[in-house]
């Protein structure tokens, strides 16, 4: 005799990206993903939505995330309070390209 297979209860969302705005921000992710590759190991000074400001180089730029190698100046604010580590400038920060307000070539 054959079990039958478990029934899944239908899942309702409570939230459903509109196609218009995903359309938009898949937009806006392949604009940002080709700008950080074009400006690849470039200094940069990226601000996020959130207010918190980084200086680095673009490292990488992958799957809506620019991976940023840290700089000394301007990145102590919001993520390292106090002075930074000894070896900050090795540090690679991932960021979400959704989170970026700019960036700002120096």
């Amino acid at each position: 005799m054959n079990p039958q297979p478990a029934v899944k209860p239908t899942m309702k969302p409570i939230y459903q990206c509109e196609p218009h705005i995903h359309q938009t921000m898949q937009s806006v992710k392949d604009q940002l993903h080709q700008l950080c590759r074009h400006h690849a190991k470039r200094l940069v000074r990226v601000e996020t939505v959130d207010g918190d400001v980084f200086e680095g180089h673009i490292v990488h730029c992958d799957r809506g995330i620019v991976y940023l190698r840290l700089s000394n100046e301007g990145s102590e604010r919001g993520f390292f309070p106090g002075p930074p580590p000894p070896l900050h400038n090795n540090f690679v920060l991932p960021l979400v390209l959704f989170n970026l307000l700019t960036i700002s070539l120096l």
